[in-house]
């Protein structure tokens, strides 16, 4: 089946996965900015960073028939420095018109600090300005829920479209204020901070899968991207059907990246003539 991956590190990441990506079905990623490991000092470092995700790495993509899309933002973790940051966004819009960029993302929150807090304000007025989507960062586990709540405070004082919003790395504590409130949410797979492809399962069965997305998020710790197809596989082996697993792990991301009218793979539809859905227990 085609698969999307809506939330992919690729520059930390080698050719390999690439590969290993396109011969499991992988049509499309889209590579949100984050943090590169260390704490940058210079806002010429985030542009040529922002000038490799959207112009360079879609061409190592390319060569395994993978569509490549990113995201620009300050990462929270750097926006404890509000000159930097604000050096930062001045150039983003520059971004905004690149072929391959999506909108704002991932901004958000790390601890929750006033400066985080600020900029990451700020972000999200850049993204309505420019009327681009916007891709939220939840923290960790230590500070999430609290989190996740200054974050639906501050989205709450703005004139956001929910329907233009991501909000990632949300877990079973954290997913309720969020679909109530009507964003889109993301379940993020990975290894040791944040989910397991069966516990997204869990979630998808009890809160069903509508505006929801799900990622792998693969970056340069101990991480999998393909994490993301064994949440495909564990949710067929529950009996849920093909259909319904293009509906999760293609057209949800395909509605929602669609938004923006450089995102052009549309949903899918299997055939009627679908196989059977894989046997296994439940």
């Amino acid at each position: 089946m085609q698969i999307i991956q809506p939330h992919y590190h690729g520059i930390a990441r080698t050719a390999q996965d690439y590969e290993r990506m396109a011969m499991s079905g992988v049509v499309a990623v889209a590579e949100p900015a984050f943090w590169a490991g260390f704490d940058r000092l210079y806002p010429e470092t985030f542009i040529d960073y922002f000038r490799q995700i959207s112009q360079f790495e879609p061409t190592r993509a390319a060569q395994y028939g993978i569509r490549h899309f990113c995201w620009v933002a300050v990462n929270p973790k750097e926006a404890e420095d509000p000159e930097l940051s604000r050096a930062v966004m001045d150039r983003m819009p520059e971004f905004f018109q690149e072929p391959t960029v999506l909108g704002v993302g991932e901004t958000g929150l790390h601890k929750s600090t006033k400066n985080e807090c600020e900029i990451f304000e700020a972000q999200v007025e850049l993204a309505l300005k420019h009327d681009q989507l916007l891709l939220v960062h939840t923290p960790h586990l230590e500070d999430k829920l609290q989190g996740t709540r200054r974050i639906l405070e501050i989205l709450r004082g703005l004139p956001v479209d929910p329907d233009r919003v991501w909000i990632d790395h949300v877990e079973e504590h954290t997913i309720r204020p969020i679909k109530d409130a009507g964003y889109w949410l993301g379940f993020t797979l990975y290894p040791i901070t944040k989910c397991s492809p069966q516990r997204a399962v869990d979630m998808l069965e009890k809160y069903g899968w509508q505006r929801t997305l799900v990622n792998s998020s693969a970056d340069w710790g101990p991480s999998d991207p393909f994490t993301l197809q064994q949440c495909v596989l564990e949710f067929r082996r529950r009996g849920h059907s093909l259909q319904e697993a293009i509906e999760v792990f293609h057209n949800n991301p395909a509605r929602f990246l669609g938004q923006c009218p450089k995102f052009d793979i549309p949903p899918i539809e299997v055939s009627a003539m679908e196989p059977h859905p894989v046997a296994g227990p439940k």
